[in-house]
């Protein structure tokens, strides 16, 4: 079974990545990008088991070690 884990900073902790793109992208000429926010993905591979059983433990591990609860949002997408 396979996932994805989509982690992006918090609303209101600064993204100096995303300020760096969104100034890049106005000097090329995209004027109409007003924000940009850069998280990443991680894809993890797990044993087979049950969904719930799997999204349990990919949520304790965004919460001990993927994301940081502090400053971070994650999402959980499961595959098949």
């Amino acid at each position: 079974m396979k996932a994805k884990v989509l982690v992006t900073r918090k609303k209101s902790i600064a993204d100096p990545e995303g300020h760096a793109v969104q100034k890049a992208l106005t000097q090329l000429g995209f004027d109409q990008v007003k924000n940009v926010r850069v998280g990443k993905i991680i894809e993890v591979e797990l044993d087979q088991q049950s969904v719930h059983s799997s999204k349990e433990q990919l949520q304790q591990m965004c919460e001990k070690l993927l994301a940081n609860p502090v400053m971070e949002n994650f999402e959980i997408e499961m595959q098949s």
